[in-house]
């Protein structure tokens, strides 16, 4: 039923719009890049991308919109130290080329009260077509208390893919990774577990332009339906029931700046890896906190964004089933990047991450410190040349260049020989030259 139910809800997608800065929003609102995204690029949103997000992108000025865009990302990676083995089949352990991935969207809005996005991408590391991102909505307003109040739902399928600030792993800074860098082996139920595996519905209200609350719940999708979809369902984890959701925050805008203050909670008991034998579950619980900060004046942009998750794990079915020594464990998150952009055409920002947790013999067996730890710092220039008024192919193709230097002062449990093998955590310090091409 579940597949039947994605056939139609894919068919209806034909209607709706997208959360990134795919032309297909520039031609139905008739507004460059610039008004709704940090940068003339997606996806950090301005107020106005965020009252547009949030409303359903229903606002429209040309009737005649086409609701279809695209998109293509390819790189350029090269690590301090080649890799041991290749990172996907037919690359090299070092100075890779990709097409990291090319999205057709379906985008746009249907009259005012429904909307939204559906992404398919192809895959140029895994060399596969799959399911994406997706966002519908449907939305009302009405006054509360006096003030001028938004409410709506929010059908998706990644946990934060219908966030409004740059906060949340689902749209956190960097914006753009490669399936080819080397990646710690610490993350949290809220980065990425159930992206595009599962299926959700949240209720929202924004009330005033300042107060935010949603929750709602996930169900994991079944084998088959994830085939149908392009998913593969191995390596993905069966919520048992359902997972709720809850967001909430507030935004003060101030003339051209903005704060915002917020928390959320995701809560799975999982089956890991889909295997039920062990009868029970682990329960992985994600409570955090975020802020960001958003100055918009005539030349210069400046954002902060700022993020901490901790994780409780109850690893009961992982013990049973050999895959964790300890029965419970913690897992904790913090970032924090800061953006400046001149004229929303040149970008320079500046990221500190770091995960801590709990030591485990077998979650972590990979590392000689049998720990999560990892923390360094992402540096990325960008220009954006086309996302103004002006720009020589109008509304409908923007690009994105940029350099980013990834630098690991711990990976996996140490700075140096982290892997008993002589491996030090900077032999992982990666550079990516990308290409982000919108039309």
């Amino acid at each position: 039923m579940l597949r039947y139910a994605a056939l139609a809800l894919t068919a209806c997608l034909s209607l709706a719009s997208n959360a990134r800065a795919v032309p297909a929003f520039a031609d139905q609102t008739g507004l460059h890049c610039t008004k709704c995204h940090v940068g003339a690029f997606g996806p950090q949103l301005t107020v106005a991308g965020r009252a547009f997000k949030l409303g359903g992108y229903t606002l429209r000025t040309n009737p005649n919109a086409v609701p279809v865009a695209a998109m293509a990302i390819a790189s350029f990676l090269d690590t301090q130290k080649d890799q041991s083995a290749p990172p996907a089949k037919n690359f090299a352990t070092n100075d890779n080329v990709a097409l990291d991935q090319l999205s057709i969207f379906l985008a746009g809005g249907a009259g005012n009260h429904f909307g939204g996005f559906s992404q398919f991408t192809y895959d140029g590391v895994g060399k596969s077509v799959g399911w994406d991102n997706l966002d519908l909505r449907a939305v009302n307003t009405t006054k509360l208390f006096g003030a001028d109040t938004t409410y709506g739902l929010s059908l998706n399928n990644n946990p934060g893919v219908q966030d409004v600030w740059a906060t949340l792993p689902a749209w956190g800074f960097p914006f753009t990774t490669s399936k080819l860098a080397p990646a710690p082996a610490g993350a949290t139920l809220l980065d990425g577990t159930f992206a595009q595996n599962v299926i959700g519905l949240t209720a929202y209200v924004w009330w005033d332009n300042s107060l935010y609350a949603e929750a709602g719940a996930y169900r994991s999708l079944s084998r088959g339906t994830l085939r149908f979809l392009g998913v593969g369902p191995q390596g993905t984890d069966l919520i048992d029931g359902v997972a709720p959701y809850v967001r909430i925050a507030y935004q003060k805008d101030v003339g051209p700046y903005d704060i915002q203050v917020g928390s959320f909670a995701l809560l799975g008991d999982v089956f890991p890896g889909r295997d039920e034998s062990a009868v029970t579950t682990d329960r992985l619980h994600d409570f955090g906190a975020d802020a960001s900060y958003q100055f918009n004046g005539d030349k210069n942009l400046v954002t902060a964004n700022a993020r901490f998750i901790h994780e409780g794990q109850g690893l009961h079915a992982s013990r049973l089933l050999g895959l964790s020594t300890n029965g419970s464990n913690s897992l904790n998150e913090a970032t924090f990047d800061a953006s400046y952009y001149w004229d929303n055409a040149i970008g320079f920002t500046i990221s500190h991450f770091r995960t801590w947790g709990s030591r485990d013999n077998l979650l972590y067996a990979s590392n000689r410190t049998f720990k999560p730890d990892s923390d360094g710092f992402i540096f990325q220039i960008d220009g954006t040349p086309w996302g103004k008024e002006g720009a020589p192919f109008g509304n409908w193709v923007n690009l994105r260049v940029g350099l980013q230097y990834t630098v690991y002062t711990r990976f996996d449990g140490a700075s140096r020989n982290f892997d008993g093998a002589g491996t030090n955590a900077s032999d992982n310090n990666t550079v990516r030259l990308f290409l982000w091409l919108a039309f």
